[in-house]
């Protein structure tokens, strides 16, 4: 099995602005449930702690193999969601573990 975590954070000038952007990357990144070979588990959780250094949103992931993994990266439904999510998002941070 492989972990693929990626964290956000999202643009907004004012917390309704950042929380608007946050869900449309939640919601967007959970329309892949059910739509990708060997994606086992797929978690997406906004931030509540409002400290100055933590990321917006979260994407918590499981792939059966590296494969799987290797495979969502070009997968049709992850590049129409990465497409939608990509003008909404000002930093991104990702680990890959095993």
């Amino acid at each position: 099995m492989v972990k693929h975590i990626v964290m956000w954070n999202v643009r907004g000038e004012t917390p309704a602005q950042k929380k608007e952007a946050a869900t449309l990357v939640k919601t967007a990144f959970e329309s892949l449930t059910g739509k990708i070979p060997g994606l086992t588990r797929l978690e997406v959780g906004l931030d509540v702690s409002a400290v100055d250094y933590a990321c917006d949103v979260v994407l918590y992931s499981e792939f059966e193999s590296q494969e799987s993994l290797d495979a969502y990266a070009t997968h049709p439904e992850h590049l129409r969601v990465k497409q939608l999510v990509g003008d909404v998002r000002i930093a991104r941070h990702q680990v890959d573990y095993v």
